[in-house]
């Protein structure tokens, strides 16, 4: 649907009526499960790919999925993570990349990004990932594991998420969603998980 505006009236009068209870239940309430950080690609959903209700999830989305070492100073990855974990309790952490990564294809066939210099320094947060990658063949399916494996790794830096990682009440893990199957693979983890 190309017309948002024709989408809320539609999300009013068909979406909203049945699930009236839930919304109010959420104005006063929000204890979201999990936090999902996922791809800013329009084709990764995540509430459709887990099935989530509204309030389930708190979702980031970053561009190629990535989650920037702590630093100090802070920036709106780094808040929303603090936020997630420090203040609602989220308990489990998704990384979740993609085939078809728009960002991992610029890293992995080595774009020139020249005249996009936002995006190149961005990129540089799978710095790591494509070191361990090399010259594969297959260059870009492996970087999207790879990365997910190296921003789960950058999420342990943070100071919310290492503390819940040593206490064992948060659990961390890496998915790579394949768009034309619709399979979760697992990837990473971090403690006690289920499986995806």
């Amino acid at each position: 649907m190309s017309d948002l505006a024709q989408g809320v009236t539609q999300f009013q009068h068909d979406v909203f009526p049945g699930k009236a209870a839930l919304f109010a239940d959420l104005a006063t309430t929000h204890s979201p499960h999990t936090l999902f950080i996922g791809c800013s690609d329009a084709r990764v959903v995540p509430e459709l790919i887990t099935s989530s209700e509204p309030g389930e999830l708190f979702v980031v989305r970053t561009a190629g999925n990535l989650v920037p070492a702590y630093a100090p100073g802070g920036d709106g990855v780094a808040a929303s993570i603090e936020y997630a974990v420090a203040v609602l309790g989220v308990a489990r952490i998704v990384v979740c990349g993609h085939s078809g990564c728009g960002a991992m294809t610029a890293v992995a066939e080595h774009h020139d990004l020249t005249a996009m210099p936002t995006i190149a320094q961005w990129l540089r947060h799978t710095d790591a990932a494509a070191a361990l990658v090399g010259a594969a063949t297959d260059r870009v399916p492996r970087l999207v594991r790879a990365n997910v494996a190296a921003q789960l790794s950058n999420l342990a830096t943070h100071p919310a998420v290492a503390r819940g990682l040593a206490a064992g009440t948060v659990h961390a893990e890496g998915w790579v969603f394949d768009i034309a199957s619709g399979e979760v693979a697992v990837v990473g983890r971090s403690g006690s998980l289920t499986a995806a």
